[in-house]
């Protein structure tokens, strides 16, 4: 089948893009490449612009009539960034969303696929999380995550859109082939953290938050190779409708994640197993919005979707650093 993906220029966009094609399917890209690179969309249907811009969206449609699902991908990411600049947070990822969905569901294109977050999530003591537990996003970035939540449920429920939402848990590693991976010239997150610091690029690694209620006192993630959330997007667009009609609802929400979660020490400890020597360590105060964490309860993706996880920690932190020595020849940058 053809699929739209929006922010399909993007780090899990252009793998999840990969993943559809070899899968059969073929992506159709709409990326403003506000972030994410020209090089990673390589020679797919590309569409260069806004989310929001109702005519290109039309056009896009009226070109590939084909489109039976979107994926909705584009959006800002950056925790401390949507801390110091919320209103491009609220304007970009909640109300040019609004649009986009509009507009398909008045082109007849009601099948919506969205990327949510597991930073939604209030702390559990013992951290693991189902679709049903408490939600408490402690960012601006994450409580622009749940406002479209709330906006595809409340759609879904008054016209003939549909969706399905992936709460993604935390996204590591590259593509197998390593034909794109985290773009950012420094990585807000741990892993990209640790290659720099790894490749001499950092004088060291530092680990915000020593204090917080886990094991060792540093926060807790459910770390997921990237190409298994890709393939978890193509079950899920290949399986939409049945997912829809199994819950008997318009919209659906699915953890997807590892299901066991890692302190940031213990990826550390991986990382240098992985790696083959030590990396230098500072320590921090956490970052603005940064959130305890959690891993997941993946019962009801493997109930729905017939999926689970297949690549290891080790496999997501061994592609991360070939990615590193790859990205200079794809991006012209290390």
């Amino acid at each position: 089948m053809k699929v739209l993906v929006t922010g399909g220029a993007g780090y899990i966009g252009s793998t999840t893009a990969k993943a559809l094609e070899e899968a059969g399917h073929t992506p159709v890209i709409l990326d403003s490449l506000l972030t994410g690179p020209l090089a990673f969309v390589r020679d797919r249907i590309f569409y260069e612009g806004d989310i929001a811009d109702r005519a290109l969206v039309r056009r896009v449609v009226d070109e590939h009539p084909d489109i039976e699902a979107t994926i909705h991908m584009a959006a800002r990411i950056v925790v401390p960034e949507s801390v110091e600049k919320p209103y491009e947070y609220y304007r970009d990822n909640v109300a040019k969303s609004l649009e986009l969905f509009d507009e398909l569901a008045g082109l007849g294109k009601g099948r919506v696929l969205f990327s949510s977050s597991a930073s939604l999530y209030a702390l559990k003591p013992d951290f693991e999380v189902t679709e049903a537990d408490a939600l408490a996003p402690s960012s601006p970035y994450a409580r622009t995550k749940r406002m479209m939540e709330e906006v595809l449920t409340d759609l879904a429920a008054a016209t003939d859109l549909r969706a399905i939402i992936l709460r993604y848990f935390n996204p590591i590693g590259s593509d197998p082939d390593l034909e794109s991976g985290i773009y950012a010239k420094e990585p807000s997150h741990v892993l990209g953290q640790l290659v720099m610091a790894a490749r001499g690029q950092k004088d060291h690694f530092t680990i915000t938050g020593v204090d917080h209620p886990t094991r060792d006192g540093t926060g807790i993630r459910d770390y997921i190779h990237v190409w298994d959330l890709a393939r978890a997007h193509v079950r899920a667009i290949e399986r939409f409708d049945e997912v829809i009609a199994a819950t008997g609802r318009p919209s659906v929400v699915l953890n997807v994640g590892t299901g066991s979660g890692v302190t940031v020490r213990e990826l550390v400890a991986a990382f240098e197993r992985v790696f083959g020597q030590p990396v230098p360590v500072a320590e921090a105060p956490p970052r603005p919005g940064d959130a305890v964490g959690a891993f997941a309860n993946v019962d009801k993706s493997r109930e729905l979707l017939d999926w689970v996880t297949e690549l290891s920690l080790d496999d997501a932190i061994a592609s991360a650093l070939a990615w590193g020595e790859k990205r200079k020849e794809i991006l012209g940058y290390e």
